[in-house]
């Protein structure tokens, strides 16, 4: 099917390849969270075997919620995504909590959680962006502690407000420097990944090494968050589907090669991890792929991990601020938004309004607390949404038969019926666990309820 773009100023072009498609889904999956969270995993399940274990079900599930989506994607190719979804199975009031959960907290939130890890990296050269900038004397900050604000803080509002302006400018603009910096990072992580597997002077009896752990549903279901942190992000190209050339054939493919093939590289990435370090020594690491590559280049290792790190974290960071911005889009433009959200820049027929709004709300939430904290905020709220959007795939099928699907699910009605009790499983463990953040998700979710009233009634006048 050949796709011609719309002359209407304020319709969004189709301008974004095949190659543009799979480099959203890797991108944006790919970012911060392989460098960081095996610590997090292996102090919750005590061994390697179990922590690659927990990356196999989290790869598993977020490809099962991709086969899904792939027949949501195909058959309403439409900006918004899970809010287009959402409101063609649910109805207005699902579609808008979507968005505005997505706005507050989903995207907003990975977003300033990318741009913090960003900044965390790139302490590895400027050690002064770890230094407290000021001190406010609220009691909001993690732990109920004062709030502190790092350089490190300012540095990554300035790099969303940057990436922010980029995309900006034109979708094409952003979708090629997302496809470049994809195969770039995917490259690097492949070459650290050999090189510490080959020269990093490994044991097989590491694999056979252990840490005292939370175990239990509570330590199993904590280092599942954290893996699916990591794969969060296959999603994202969904959201840009009305800017996706032939996204009936281009769209099934990139989620699922995609998801298939960063599944892939984690588990290459954590075998080496876990062949040249110890458990106890992974478990003792906030940045685990600099401790490997140290065995092998010495200090040099953590700046070269560091600067791989700081690529993947881009790549993710402008797919994100790319795809992110077309909810609250979709949103104005069925009229449960503000108008000027809907609009179309007339020169480089982009969302620039909603870019915007997107860009300043994560900004803000740079400043609310650690990255352990804010990926937790992230996940809860995000797993809410997909299990909601992986079921709606049942409710579509017999609300909407004579619907197009270019795409079937592969393995429906089980892979689908099994993500979204994982979704449940997910969600319940979180609120046990992270009480705080799953509880701040909760009412920013329950504070748009009367969002969605104002806007229903201005609709009806």
């Amino acid at each position: 099917m050949t796709n011609t773009p719309d002359p209407s100023p304020n319709t969004l072009l189709r301008s974004l390849g095949s190659w543009e498609a799979a480099a959203i889904v890797v991108g944006t999956i790919i970012g911060s969270g392989i460098f960081l969270v095996p610590k997090t995993m292996v102090l919750n399940v005590g061994t390697p075997g179990k922590v690659l274990f927990v990356w196999v079900v989290g790869g598993l599930l977020s490809l099962f919620g991709a086969l899904t989506y792939a027949e949501l994607a195909a058959a309403l190719p439409h900006a918004g995504g899970e809010y287009v979804y959402l409101r063609e199975a649910y109805g207005p009031f699902w579609s808008f909590v979507y968005g505005w959960t997505s706005l507050t907290v989903a995207k907003s939130g990975s977003i300033a959680t990318l741009a913090t890890a960003f900044a965390y990296y790139l302490a590895n050269f400027f050690p002064a962006l770890d230094n407290v900038l000021v001190r406010l004397p609220w009691r909001i900050g993690p732990g109920w502690q004062p709030l502190a604000i790092s350089y490190g803080q300012v540095f990554a509002m300035a790099l969303i407000a940057l990436l922010g302006v980029v995309n900006y400018f034109g979708v094409k603009l952003g979708g090629r420097i997302q496809a470049h910096v994809t195969a770039l990072k995917v490259g690097l992580i492949l070459a650290l990944t050999l090189a510490i597997a080959i020269w990093g002077a490994g044991s097989a009896d590491n694999f056979r090494t252990a840490v005292p752990a939370v175990g239990g549903i509570a330590g199993w279901g904590a280092a599942l968050v954290a893996a699916l942190w990591a794969y969060d992000g296959w999603n994202n190209v969904n959201m840009v589907s009305s800017e996706i050339i032939e996204p009936q054939r281009n769209i099934p493919r990139a989620l699922i090669l995609g998801t298939l093939g960063v599944l892939a590289l984690y588990l290459l990435a954590n075998l080496a991890y876990f062949f040249v370090l110890s458990a106890p020594e992974v478990a003792s690491s906030d940045r685990v792929a600099a401790a490997a590559a140290r065995k092998f280049l010495g200090p040099a290792g953590g700046g070269a991990v560091a600067l791989a790190a700081l690529i993947s974290i881009f790549a993710a960071l402008n797919g994100s601020i790319l795809s992110g911005s077309r909810v609250p889009f979709a949103m104005a433009q069925d009229g449960y938004f503000l108008s000027a959200v809907g609009r179309v820049h007339p020169r480089y027929r982009t969302p620039h309004v909603s870019l915007l709004l997107l860009s300043a709300w994560a900004m803000i939430l740079t400043l609310s607390g650690r990255y352990e904290e804010l990926y937790t905020y992230v996940i809860f709220a995000s797993w809410i949404l997909y299990g909601m959007t992986t079921a709606s795939v049942f409710v579509l099928r017999r609300k909407r038969p004579d619907l197009s699907r270019p795409y079937r699910t592969i393995g429906y009605p089980v892979l689908p019926a099994l993500f979204v009790l994982a979704a449940a499983f997910l969600v319940a463990v979180t609120l046990v666990h992270s009480p705080r953040e799953s509880g701040m998700g909760l009412l920013v979710v329950a504070a748009g309820f009367p969002f969605f009233l104002y806007w229903q009634a201005r609709r009806r006048s």
